[in-house]
């Protein structure tokens, strides 16, 4: 409806332009928006206020003057200026009875627009480092970006999804050694552990495989591995230093097994937790278009491509025998190491070039999901950009907080290298895909949101979830009943007789229903997925609220069966939207 109204407006502007009472210059910015006092109509419009000044008269005045020119449509019951040039629209009650007949013609494509144009956007989520198995914080950068994306491509942008695997690093040199001492301990050596290893259950259960498949193929002695190492200072008690001790037991670990080896147990651990971070994301109705390997980067020269131009533009000066990116000059904080001083590229400088590589793949916007601790990485990542050459509004960097769970009214403290923490596939085992899902998406994604166990297991009211899904569930036991009373639709006769349905809870589920394709395309340009979530309880809460004061199921024909069309029309509606959230509508409950 406010693209129509749009419409009319629009025409209005071009019968002044024609009529030499506007210049054909003016390229007017017409927003409809819906009257938050129904006294003042359904939807109202402020282009009088705005155009005012470039068409040289007062704002009521042109307000008038567009009135005047609109085209009449029976859509419309009237229209008024109001205020200092607001003009404010009613529509007549059978605006309302054509979107009954829009939803079921439509199906599932009702909502969906071509507002995108085709645009192609990736959008690239989750990304968690291969290093341990995806917890219940990354569940809600999996949920938020799979709706952020699926939003999009209902308004008509083309979407390529995408996960990049940090394959490279330092990072990963410590989940391979640490899989490595726990390799060693199958074998029978006594392995003092180092504090900043990763330690959780899974290393060992990765460890035992690798075993299994390698037996004594990689051992070595621990006095071997240990001899004259640096303390670790949680581990040794006597002042060193963890990160120190953890950089020399990996470069001891490189020289003990030799490239191969150690590139074969490196591998090992990364395809172990990539297949169970792949399996997790499947199993969670998460699907990508790429995994994009960080690796890829540096075989294939991309990494030293952008190194290469950042140094050629000026951008980059060596001091201490390192490499530093003069990010400062373009609002950074301080600048940044490209190169540490052993000659390694730095993640900083893998992801500038991972960024110039999508950019140079086609993308006409990029949209980056990560962790809110990212919040400092944003400015870096948008220089970079800026100092090769790329306009850096194609990049939208969307930061998601952390997801705090509680579970019997006490917060689960999670640390992924302690090995403490609560799995995303623990969490969908105990509540379900469908509540993990729209759990995650009901804050908006800077919010920090605690998600409540009990309330998502909870078969109740205050369950959003449950709440909206018992709402499509209920029109199905209606259409249910109604075989067993011998009965059948007669959907025609139902959109035929739509002027029946003169009951205000009608009238307001009518209004509700006509609101869906904008809260669609709004929501996936805001990259909101909450505003769908919030639209679905309401749109169910009037559903439920008819359902409770009125007969569906009557003895008079026709209205009978233009009931069961609004009702129908409203099942569609929720279940397109939980299909947009990656929730099931389910046909009972």
């Amino acid at each position: 409806m406010k693209h129509y109204l749009e419409h009319l407006v629009s025409q209005a502007i071009v019968q002044l332009q024609d009529n030499g009472r506007l210049d054909r210059d003016i390229t007017p910015d017409i927003r409809i928006e819906r009257a938050r006092d129904k006294g003042h109509g359904d939807y109202a419009c402020n282009i009088a206020l705005i155009m005012a000044k470039v068409a040289r008269c007062k704002p009521r005045d042109l307000a008038i003057s567009i009135q005047a020119n609109m085209p009449t449509s029976d859509r419309i019951e009237k229209t008024e200026v109001a205020g200092p040039g607001f003009i404010n629209f009613y529509l007549a009650p059978h605006a309302f009875h054509e979107v009954v007949t829009q939803i079921l013609d439509a199906g599932e494509a009702y909502g969906r627009s071509t507002l995108g144009a085709g645009q192609y956007v990736q959008v690239e989520f989750v990304s968690a480092n291969p290093t341990g198995p995806l917890h219940v914080g990354h569940g809600r950068g999996a949920a938020y970006g799979a709706a952020v994306a699926d939003l999009l491509v209902a308004a008509g942008f083309r979407v390529h999804r995408e996960y990049y695997v940090n394959d490279a690093g330092r990072q990963m040199d410590i989940l391979a050694t640490s899989l490595w001492l726990r390799y060693l301990e199958q074998l029978g050596e006594i392995i003092r552990f180092p504090s900043n290893g990763y330690q959780g259950q899974y290393v060992i259960d990765i460890a035992t495989q690798l075993h299994d498949k390698n037996g004594m193929d990689f051992h070595q002695p621990a006095a071997t591995l240990m001899e004259n190492l640096p303390p670790d200072v949680q581990v040794d008690g006597s002042g060193g230093d963890k990160e120190t001790h953890i950089d020399a037991l990996i470069q001891r670990t490189k020289n003990l097994l030799g490239e191969n080896h150690y590139r074969t147990v490196f591998d090992f651990g990364l395809q172990a937790i990539l297949d169970d971070i792949r399996k997790d994301l499947e199993d969670f109705g998460i699907a990508y278009e790429e995994w994009f390997s960080e690796r890829s980067l540096i075989t294939s020269g991309t990494a030293q491509q952008a190194i290469e131009r950042l140094k050629e533009g000026g951008y980059l000066y060596e001091k201490d025998g390192a490499w530093w990116f003069r990010s400062s000059d373009f609002g950074d904080e301080k600048d940044r190491v490209i190169i540490r001083e052993n000659g390694q590229a730095t993640y900083f400088a893998h992801d500038i070039a991972y960024h110039m590589d999508k950019l140079e793949r086609g993308f006409d916007r990029v949209i980056d999901i990560w962790g809110a601790d990212h919040h400092g990485y944003a400015p870096r990542i948008k220089a970079g950009l800026t100092a090769l050459g790329y306009e850096p509004k194609h990049l939208d960097i969307l930061l998601v907080q952390f997801a705090n769970l509680y579970r019997g009214g006490e917060k689960v403290a999670m640390s992924t290298r302690s090995g403490q923490f609560v799995t995303l596939r623990e969490l969908r085992h105990e509540v379900g895909n469908d509540a993990a899902r729209f759990f995650y998406v009901m804050r908006k994604s800077e919010q920090h949101m605690d998600f409540d166990l009990d309330l998502a297991k909870s078969q109740s009211s205050d369950n959003p979830v449950y709440y909206i899904q018992y709402a499509h569930a209920r029109v199905c036991s209606v259409m249910t009943q109604l075989k067993e009373k011998k009965l059948e639709l007669d959907q025609a006769q139902g959109l035929a007789n739509l002027h029946r349905l003169v009951e205000d809870h009608e009238q307001a589920l009518m209004m509700m229903l006509s609101r869906y394709p904008e809260t669609i395309e709004v929501a996936a340009l805001a990259h909101e997925p909450h505003q769908l979530a919030y639209f679905l309880r309401d749109l169910a809460n009037a559903l439920h609220t008819y359902y409770n004061a009125h007969q569906f199921i009557v003895t008079d024909n026709s209205l009978r069966n233009a009931r069961l069309a609004l009702i129908l029309a409203t099942r569609q509606v929720i279940k397109n939207g939980l299909d947009l959230l990656g929730v099931h509508a389910p046909e009972a409950m």
